[in-house]
């Protein structure tokens, strides 16, 4: 009995060493494959993950808090790990997120995807709030109707540009180069600052919506025009409006 006791002692404690090894092997093979990885502490911290002004389910019902969760703390992060990791000690280290991404053709593809991840998404969490909904003011307001005819009109465009952006991307608000709105749609992680971007489809994105399935799939599975819908009752219109007079300014 003495020896069937400890050769089953023996047994789970390899059983047990054997799970601890799995699950590091587990962790690290997360963290190594990219965006949508679990997000690994990162030595290089260039650039770090924001803070967001509202806790991960203060803008439920329309974001679904364990969306918000992950979105944030797992892609974001992601991509601002990879980020780091391919800017570290190079001359990026010295240039604005928003130089690199006007010169992002003179860049790899890593620094494309990555730096445009954390480009887009430290602008979508600004312009969502729980006080978000109802309708802009001001210049801004004067302006969409200038540019789009109405509210709604613009609505109704972003949502075309959401919901025609072919798998992942984004469909955003920007001001050109003229100081006019416009709407545009960019793939992946893409956005209208990049000169890869077509030149009429250039300018300063000051709204932006993500359409990657990661942005919404818990909650509304493949239903992306509810999820673009629901957004509307989170735009922070004070925050666009405060981007769309710097827009302006710079």
């Amino acid at each position: 009995m003495k020896n069937l006791l400890t050769t089953l002692s023996m047994a789970l404690c390899a059983a047990l060493l054997l799970t601890s090894c799995q699950e590091a092997t587990d962790t690290q093979r997360d963290a190594d494959n990219g965006p949508n990885a679990q997000a690994v502490a990162d030595n290089n911290e260039i650039y770090t993950l924001p803070d967001l002004a509202y806790d991960y389910d203060a803008l439920e019902p329309h974001i679904d808090a364990k969306t918000m969760e992950i979105h944030h703390s797992r892609h974001h992060q992601a991509y601002i790990n990879n980020f780091n990791d391919a800017i570290a000690g190079t001359p990026l280290e010295n240039m604005s997120l928003e130089e690199i991404m006007k010169n992002i053709s003179e860049h790899s593809m890593t620094v494309r995807n990555n730096g445009g991840g954390h480009y887009n998404h430290a602008l979508f969490w600004e312009v969502m709030s729980p006080d978000g909904g109802g309708e802009p003011e001001g210049d801004l307001a004067a302006a969409i109707d200038e540019a789009f005819g109405s509210l709604e009109n613009f609505k109704e465009e972003f949502h075309r540009h959401g919901m025609t952006q072919f798998g992942s991307g984004w469909a955003w608000l920007i001001v050109d180069e003229n100081g006019d709105l416009k709407v545009t749609q960019t793939p992946n992680q893409d956005n209208p600052l990049m000169d890869v971007v077509p030149d009429d489809e250039r300018g300063t994105p000051i709204l932006g919506v993500d359409v990657w399935e990661h942005g919404y799939y818990l909650h509304y599975q493949n239903r992306r025009g509810d999820y673009i819908n629901a957004f509307w009752n989170v735009v922070n219109w004070d925050a666009v409006s405060e981007k769309y007079q710097q827009a302006l300014a710079s």
